[in-house]
Parts: structure tokens; sequence; C-alpha cells
């Protein structure tokens, strides 16, 4: 095994992928499995480099200026001299051998070269928006709302950036007889550039409270769940009237479970129908994309078909709420069987395959939070699935089977305004996601959280049976509430649906197409990963507005509840703070990947969610 050259803390030179210009950087750790050099840059930036791209401060040195006038006149007049120093110069006046003669036209034919390289290098760093600056951590005095700027910087200053580039940087060899090789060389290396592979190292930051966090969320987050369920049929659901524990045998039936197992088959053929288009992901660590089918949309109205289909034929869909806490119990008891099916079978994938949250290499921990980022069975990808069909679609299920049991059990001719609004709030959420499903392609979920418990539980537990709280209260707990009451918390989740789909249509289109002419008037801060933070808009208004519009529905879906308990108002707490937590993990990973200009984001956008609040 090959001895590592550079020492954690050592500043040396990095070579910036893609180009041939190095910048000082200082070494934080190293990989003895995959010989990768971890290095951060002076604006934050993190990356993984080799050992033939790190160079030691002594082996780069300024140019000295071969005149003693900065004058570029002086400069260029005095061309007819030779730019070597060599010993075996002639002396003036004397003429030149034809050897001599073809020396001097071979360095200018390298000028030429040196030059033409150095113009490519520029045009590529102004193109991709990572100027020189940027990358050495210093601070950019104006914002930038339109790419035309990059081109019109080239027009103004091209021999401003030549001669800082050339007197900055020598790219050159020593040595001169490999002068002409190492040029070419570099050339060749410009021209076919490939991104470096970054394999995930072990995770450092244990999120969730650690080793100890997650074992105990693995039975707390169950609990709460069929305390809830319980609650929501007492009489009294007080916080203080705590219910009594139903007979264990109560809880399973295998009919249930089967028809559950049923659903969530459905919902996989659903998934693999060839229709919908197909999109790519985001850039894996080795560079790979993986491919996507966008069908939500068309599985919805499916289901809502067959759904029809059994209505028609008299299939009493509140069967749903009678055998409620055994429906919750199956899909508890399958989202453990396939967590620990996802666990065995990450322990075989390959290295770059890992989610970097969920490396630690603590069982537990890694169980939790999911140790492979993207498992997929041939081109069937599990999370992906599991984050919008079988829970989120069955969400609106339940909803419509409440509604159908208040009907039965209240002798009602139709369902009471509280349970409409509920159910129209809710529907109209759920096919909002489905209606945008290629936007969940960026999300942490699928970016960065690997495939465990926690998402499994959440998808096909939480979602669906928290999720509804709300109408499964109104079926024992009915609310009455007057037109005009209705219309004020109508009103109120129209404003945070516009809130919330109006700022991530406006993110994804920038993400999408940031030159966009549409998007002329937002302003940016570039960073030195190529993207833009916007400052302008519902971004320049808080950091989270798609959070602060997820909240202000939350609330409007608990309000048709009434105010007689604290219970319906559960999902809308939880909701701030699982957004709050999220927003936190947000903050952490783009100050790690963004350096610099995100402290320069924060505090142009100073606030989080609440405006003037947090």
């Amino acid at each position: 095994m090959p001895s590592r050259k550079f020492a954690d803390g050592e500043v040396v030179m990095g070579r910036w992928p893609g180009s041939v210009l190095y910048y000082e950087v200082q070494v934080t750790s190293y990989d003895d499995v995959a010989h990768l050099y971890t290095v951060k840059y002076k604006d934050g930036t993190e990356l993984a480099l080799k050992e033939s791209d790190i160079r030691s401060q002594s082996s780069f040195k300024h140019r000295k200026s071969q005149s003693s006038s900065s004058s570029p006149s002086r400069r260029s007049s005095s061309r007819s001299r030779s730019r070597s120093r060599s010993p075996g110069r002639p002396a003036k006046g004397r003429r030149r051998s034809a050897s001599q003669s073809r020396e001097h036209k071979d360095d200018k034919k390298k000028t030429i070269q040196e030059t033409s390289l150095v113009l490519a290098v520029l045009v590529l760093l102004k193109a991709s928006e990572n100027n020189t600056k940027r990358y050495n951590g210093e601070p950019e005095s104006t914002e930038k709302n339109d790419t035309s700027c990059i081109i019109l910087e080239q027009k103004l200053k091209p021999d401003l950036e030549i001669k800082r580039v050339l007197e900055q940087y020598s790219l050159r060899s020593r040595k001169d007889d490999k002068k002409t090789e190492e040029i070419f060389s570099e050339k060749k290396t410009f021209v076919a550039v490939k991104p470096i592979e970054k394999v995930p190292s072990k995770t450092k930051e244990l999120e969730f409270g650690g080793r100890i966090g997650t074992f105990m969320l693995i039975f707390l987050l169950p609990a709460t769940v069929f305390y809830l369920l319980l609650m929501c049929k007492q009489d009294d659901p007080s916080l203080l009237n705590f219910p009594p524990l139903p007979a264990l045998e109560s809880l399973w039936e295998w009919r249930v479970f089967g028809i559950f197992l049923l659903w969530f088959l459905l919902q996989a053929v659903f998934h693999l129908l060839p229709i919908g288009k197909v999109v790519e992901g985001l850039p894996l660590s080795n560079g790979r994309k993986l491919q996507y089918r966008i069908n939500g949309f068309y599985a919805f109205i499916l289901t809502a078909a067959a759904i029809g289909v059994l209505l028609y034929f008299k299939f009493e869909l509140h069967y749903l709420y009678d055998h409620f806490m055994q429906f919750a119990v199956s899909a508890a008891a399958f989202s453990l069987a396939l967590s620990i099916y996802l666990y065995v079978r990450s322990l075989k994938a390959p290295e770059e395959e890992l989610a970097p949250g969920g490396n630690s290499g603590y069982f537990i921990y890694d169980f939790f939070t999911g140790h492979e980022l993207n498992p997929r069975i041939g081109s069937f990808d599990l999370k992906y699935f599991c984050e919008l069909r079988p829970g989120l679609i069955g969400w609106v299920v339940i909803n419509l089977a409440m509604l159908l049991a208040e009907m039965k059990i209240h002798n009602l001719s139709m369902p009471s305004l509280s349970m409409i609004l509920v159910n129209s709030f809710q529907l109209l959420y759920v096919v909002d996601a489905l209606w945008n499903e290629e936007a969940i392609l960026t999300t942490m979920d699928i970016t960065h959280d690997g495939f465990g418990f926690m998402l499994a539980f959440g998808d096909l537990v939480w979602v669906p049976f928290v999720y509804s709280l709300q109408a499964f209260y109104l079926v024992g707990h009915p609310t009455t509430i007057t037109w005009p009451v209705a219309a004020a918390i109508t009103v109120l989740n129209c404003v945070g649906y516009y809130v919330f789909r109006s700022a991530n249509s406006q993110k994804n289109n920038f993400r999408r197409n940031p030159a966009d002419p549409k998007l002329a008037n937002l302003k940016f801060i570039p960073t030195a990963t190529g993207k833009g933070l916007l400052v302008t808009g519902w971004w320049g208004f808080v950091r989270h507005p798609n959070y602060l519009g997820d909240i202000i529905m939350a609330l409007a879906w608990s309000l048709p509840c009434g105010f007689n308990h604290i219970l319906p108002y559960f999902y809308v707490i939880y909701f701030i703070c699982l957004l709050v937590h999220r927003e936190a993990r947000d903050e952490h990973h783009c100050k790690q990947k963004y350096g610099l200009a995100w402290e320069r984001y924060c505090q142009r956008v100073p606030y989080r969610i609440f405006p003037y609040i947090y």
C-alpha cells in the first residue's frame, strides 16, 4: 500500500477539477482505500483529489518580470530581444545562427500556444461562473442577475485577464527538454475533462441523537402512531386521558395484512407501467445519473378508477375505518421487514452506492438512516417508489374511507363541511405532489438520505396514518363550522398553497435553466459549485419559503376540527418541529457545500422560515 505524501492540516496547491490552474488548499483527511485526499479551498468548498492533482507550495513561484518597467509598451517594444537568459546568449548586434533562429521561432510558437491555453481556461471559468476570486474565497462586490454579463466581461477585459494569469501562474515546465510535451499534455487534459469520482467516506457527524437517539426513535415512532390512533377512538381525547391498551391478538389480522400487501403490489404494478416520461436524476458521487419514470399522476388516476369500480360494486370502503389500527400495525410490520431487507442487501453494495449520511459503521444508526442511497431491484427504485406511491396515494384513500364512515355512522346524506374541507385541502396537496413528481429528485430524501427504517416507516406508516389524523378525528368527534369560517379557512389554505407552489416552481425553474428570460429579474449569488443562490423573489424573503407555505397549509387542515382538543393540531405542531429540524440539516449541508457564498446568502436573507421571527 503506497504511503501518503501530504499530512492532515498541510497547506498545499490543489488542481481545480477540469482546469490546469492550482489553488491553495488545506488537506483535511485521507482515504486509505480510495487513495484520495479531502482538501478544503479558501471559500469553504471541499473536494476529493488524487495525489497527482496536489503539489507542494514550494513547486510554485510567481514569474519574475522580464523588464524593470511594468509598462506594457516597454515589454512589447522589447520583442526583438530574446526571452532566454541562458549563458550562451549571443552578444548584442551579433547575427543569430540558423539553429538559434529556429529556437526563437519555437519559443514564439510555444508562447502563442500558452496564450491560447490561458484563453481557453478563462472562457471555461467565466462560462461556469467559477472565477478565480471566488475559488480563493474573495468576496464579490456585485450580485448577478443575467448570464450575459459573463460574455460582457470577456469582451471588455481579455488582455487584462490573460496578463494576470500569466504573471501569477507559470504554465511552462522548468525543464526545457520537457516543455513541449507538458504543454500538449496540459492541453489534452483540458479538452478531455473528467469529473473526479468522490467515494463516500465514513459518516462522521451523526444526526438524530446518534446511536442512542436512533435506537429510541425505532420504538418511539411506532408508539406515537398507535397512541394517536387510540386517542382518536376515545370519547374524550384529552392528553391526560390515557387510552386503555387493546389486547395484542386484536391488533393483528392476516386478512388486513393481505389487503395491505395487495395495495403495495398494485401501486408497484402502476409504477412499472411504460407510461410517462423518463428523466435523469442528479449526478451521483461516481458521476452516473439514474433514470426515473415520472408516472405518479397516472398511477393516481388508475387508483381512482379502481376505487370507483369497488364503490360501484358496493364494496364497503369504511372497512378501513373499522380496522384502522390493524392496518397501521400491518404497515409497521411490513416497513420493519423492508428495512431489514434493505440493510442486509446494503452490506453487499459497492462503496460508491452508499448514502453520505448513513455510512457510519454503527449498525443501529445505519439501519435507521439508511445505508444504501438508491437501492434498486433492476430498474425498480425502492426509495423513489415508496416516497410518493403507497403512502401518499393511500393517504387520499384513507381520507375518502373516513368521509364515507362519517356518513354511515352519523346517518348523513352528505359529509360535514369540516370533513369536506379536510378532504379537499389534502387532496389538492397530494395531486400537486404527483403532478410535480419530478421535483422530488432534487430533495434531500433522494440525494442525501439512504433508504432505511426512517424513510420506510415514514413513507408507509407515518404519512398515511398520521397525516389523515384530522379526518379520523372528525368521524368520532363531529365539528360544525359556519360558511364564513369555512371561507376564511379556505383563503388561508390557498395562501399557504400559493406560497408553497410558487416558491418551489421558482426554485425548480431556476435550477433547470438559469438563463431563462422569464427569470431575468431574479438576482443570485454565484457559488464555487456553478450553482446560484437566489436572493430575490420568495427565496430573498426567507431561506425556506416552501416550508412557510407548508406550515400555513398544515394549520388550515387542523382548523376545521375546532378547538375542543389539541389532538387534531398534533400534525401542525409536529410539522413545525420537523421543518425546523430539516432546516437545520439543510443549513449544515449548504454551509459545507457552498462555503463563503452561503455565509453571504445568510447575511442577505437573515430569516430562515418565519419572517421577522425565525
